[in-house]
């Protein structure tokens, strides 16, 4: 199946969504917002529990997290998580300390080396979670605000045409 078909396909599988502006882009942002944080494993499972308790589309929630977090962008995404978290908690994940870090993971006793991971462990997740944080948060304000008005102005675009339909009859 060619490229562009594919992308015809999903484009009318996305605007034929049903629910109100408001649902689909709140169920969108989330998705965003998930997509975009350092939870890979866990985005589609925390898409639909979320959309699910704020009563916002979980199938619009779902695909805007795949698009945000996929194969193709799961590489540059995290580096930019980490050096945007990198900045705003200085040294706690510098490149330095990761060589370091490998260094010793090779050398010392199995005790050490659990002990060097979980003190790693914790300031990955720390970083990680401030970098996708601070991205997520206004990525998931403007995906809210662009696909509001996307279905906002495909419903007026539709009721448009069904009066036109009915002033024909």
């Amino acid at each position: 199946m060619a490229m562009p078909r594919i992308t015809r396909y999903l484009y009318l599988r996305f605007i034929r969504l049903r629910g109100t502006p408001h649902s689909l882009a709140l169920g969108a942002a989330i998705g965003t917002a998930i997509g975009l944080a350092p939870t890979l494993p866990f985005n589609s499972l925390l898409t639909l529990v979320l959309t699910l308790l704020v009563r916002a589309n979980p199938i619009a929630g779902v695909l805007a997290a795949t698009l945000v977090s996929n194969p193709l962008t799961f590489i540059p995404q995290y580096y930019c998580l980490w050096r945007i978290g990198n900045f705003f908690l200085p040294n706690r994940l510098s490149w330095a300390r990761i060589e370091t870090f490998l260094h010793q993971l090779s050398e010392g006793g199995f005790l050490d080396k659990i002990n060097l991971i979980r003190e790693l462990g914790l300031d990955t997740v720390l970083v990680m979670m401030t970098g996708g944080i601070i991205i997520a948060t206004p990525a998931g304000i403007l995906s809210y605000l662009l696909v509001y008005r996307f279905f906002f102005t495909l419903r007026l675009a539709r009721q448009k045409k069904h009066l036109l339909n009915r002033k024909d009859r």
